[in-house]
């Protein structure tokens, strides 16, 4: 099933919550941060990541592909610096929470399919 920005943005902001909850390290100061915290980092894996991983591509190959983790942490780390009310202690806290946040979004995805 095909689903629209709305909805992605929808679960995307649901997932940062429980990242948030889980993760040590990772904090949302309400709701209005985490949807502002799923915009921007939607935009910034659009516009930011793509350059980040061609630019790294030969680390990503040499790790093989576990950089891709440095990666998302470095996203999440950019998107806390740009949404007030939403704050990523350091780089490990980032990395393990992207970790957190891709299993949290492929779950919410395979329960509304």
């Amino acid at each position: 099933m095909k689903k629209g920005f709305a909805v992605k943005l929808i679960i995307t902001m649901l997932a940062l919550l429980i990242t948030a909850g889980i993760t040590p390290g990772i904090y949302i100061n309400g709701l209005w941060a985490g949807f502002w915290a799923a915009l921007i980092l939607g935009i910034v894996n659009i516009l930011i990541k793509p350059v980040f991983t061609i630019l790294t591509l030969p680390l990503t190959i040499l790790t093989l592909g576990l950089f891709i983790f440095v990666i998302n942490g470095l996203m999440l780390l950019i998107t806390a610096a740009l949404v007030p009310g939403f704050t990523v202690s350091g780089l490990f806290a980032a990395i393990i929470g992207s970790i957190i946040l891709s299993i949290c979004t492929w779950v919410i995805n395979k329960v509304l399919d």
